[in-house]
């Protein structure tokens, strides 16, 4: 250990006393500005605000990926180590920092961040960990250059940055290189070309996350569905129209319908075009699009393109059946605190916006959410959640994002159990050690129907997003390629 201390001196010496020209003003600045990750969540929003889905899911594996680093090396080892700081009489004040770091050296926090968030990136898009990674190396080389750490320091910090990215993976698995699968022998669907026979459904109200440098105002949407299929019927539904009645409307008469929103508005659409026996042509508007992007149409292009070829696939729907009326669902059905946790999300976006909204939601609904009773198949349980998914989700556990495939005929059923000693408990550590699919307060199976009975603890369930009111019972069941869309011949990748 003393060979090593006196090799890092030596180092920090050397460091010192270099004259590197040309970068004794902006390599401080560059330190400065990675302060608080503020240069690495800056960097996120660009990519966020970009509109591309890979860049979207890089930012937020980078983010998280800065946020577990970050808490490791301040948090937990910075206070076991106490290493001190580096003596800066070799270092030119022209280099120093105004402000001294107050904590203590080992590892740095600086490099911990840097190489977690370019980490973060590559896992998702190795383009953009490529163009992040000169800018990590730099900051962490500057982290030396002002003198705030040893190089030891920064190794160390590096080197748990990459290791908290890579442990991201744990809870939130890449996706497949391939779109899911669907069924396609035998589905007949119309050609329309210039979209002759279409109807379309604009949800102006939807959030749209669409192609980089795209117009994601209804005007927008409206304005690139005209150029791409200008004998299209196209209705914006604007706020204060009932979307149902538009739905209903735009689908008299046509040859096929197409909807253009968010999950809850192609659930919609998909009940309508089920009852009356149209395919479903899906324009991604809203802002996840879960099941257009699993179905490979995750642009405006690539659905119209689909429509004009008369490319199409059948796909799985999901039943909730109650006292004889069937409630569709593409993705997902829930109850428990998943509910609660929309419905709280919904009264705080308003003030919040949605995805500060959604993390405050989520800790208050873990800290005070009660699991509900009732029975599943007849035996009385108490579950904290139970979702159904139209098909088999990844990843395992508690967080499922996607689909490998959408004609299964099976239904992915996942409980968390609330009746063991210290569940709520046991629940979050199974979470945060990504081991939730191994605890005993979880439960899967792969079924073709489900009953819920005695409902009387429940007051909300959710379907594709869409919080309602639960009733006393209800059957869940999968209807094998119940529904007709339009898909592209080769589907893309997301």
């Amino acid at each position: 250990m003393g060979r090593i201390t006196e090799l890092d001196s030596r180092l920090f010496a050397r460091v010192a006393r270099a004259r590197l020209r040309g970068v004794d003003v902006w390599l401080p600045r560059l330190s400065r500005s990675a302060n608080h990750g503020v240069l690495w969540t800056a960097s996120a929003g660009l990519l966020a605000a970009s509109g591309d889905r890979t860049a979207r899911r890089a930012a937020l594996r980078g983010v998280g990926s800065l946020l577990l680093a970050s808490a490791a090396a301040n948090l937990v080892a910075k206070s076991v180590t106490r290493r001190q700081r580096p003596l800066l009489n070799d270092v030119p004040l022209v280099r120093r920092l105004a402000r001294q770091p107050f904590t203590t050296s080992f590892p740095s926090g600086h490099s911990a961040s840097a190489a977690a968030f370019a980490t973060g990136l590559a896992l998702e898009s190795p383009t953009l960990g490529a163009i992040a990674a000169p800018v990590a190396g730099a900051v962490m080389a500057s982290r030396v250059f002002v003198g705030a750490h040893y190089p030891s320091d920064v190794i160390a910090g590096a080197t748990l940055g990459a290791s908290m990215a890579a442990l991201t993976l744990r809870w939130w698995p890449r996706r497949a290189d391939s779109p899911a699968s669907a069924a396609r022998p035998g589905v007949a669907v119309p050609a329309l070309p210039r979209g002759e026979g279409l109807s379309v459904v604009v949800n102006g109200r939807s959030g749209s996350q669409l192609l980089p440098g795209f117009d994601a105002t209804p005007d927008g949407v409206v304005a690139e569905l005209r150029e791409l299929l200008p004998a299209a019927d196209i209705r914006v539904c604007g706020h204060g129209d009932d979307l149902a009645k538009v739905m209903a409307e735009a689908a008299e008469g046509c040859r096929a319908l197409g909807v253009c929103g968010g999950d809850g508005t192609v659930n919609l659409a998909a009940s309508v075009a089920s009852e009356r026996g149209l395919p479903l042509a899906v324009f991604p508007g809203g802002t996840l699009n879960h099941f257009a992007v699993d179905l490979g149409t995750h642009s405006l292009r690539s659905t119209a393109e689909a429509v004009e070829a008369g490319s199409g696939a059948a796909v799985d729907v999901g039943r909730v059946s109650i006292a004889g009326d069937n409630h569709l669902f593409l993705n997902t059905f829930s109850l428990g605190v998943y509910p609660e946790l929309v419905l709280m999300r919904e009264k705080l976006e308003k003030h919040l916006g949605k995805w500060p909204a959604l993390a405050v939601a989520l800790v208050c609904v873990l800290a005070t959410a009660e699991p509900v009773q009732l029975e599943v198949a007849g035996e009385p349980r108490e579950v904290w959640l139970l979702f159904a998914g139209n098909g088999s989700y990844d990843p395992p556990g508690f967080a499922p994002s996607h689909r490998s495939a959408l004609d299964e005929g099976k239904l992915d059923i996942r409980v968390v159990d609330g009746s063991h000693p210290f569940a709520r408990t046991r629940l979050v550590a199974a979470f945060l050690s990504g081991t939730l699919s191994r605890s005993r307060v979880y439960r899967s199976a792969r079924l073709s129907a489900l009953d819920l009975t005695r409902l009387h603890d429940v007051t909300h369930m959710s379907l594709d997003g869409e919080t309602v009111e639960a009733p006393d019972r209800l059957r869940l069941s999968n209807a094998a390629r119940g529904l007709t869309v339009y898909r592209p011949e080769h589907p893309a990748v997301p």
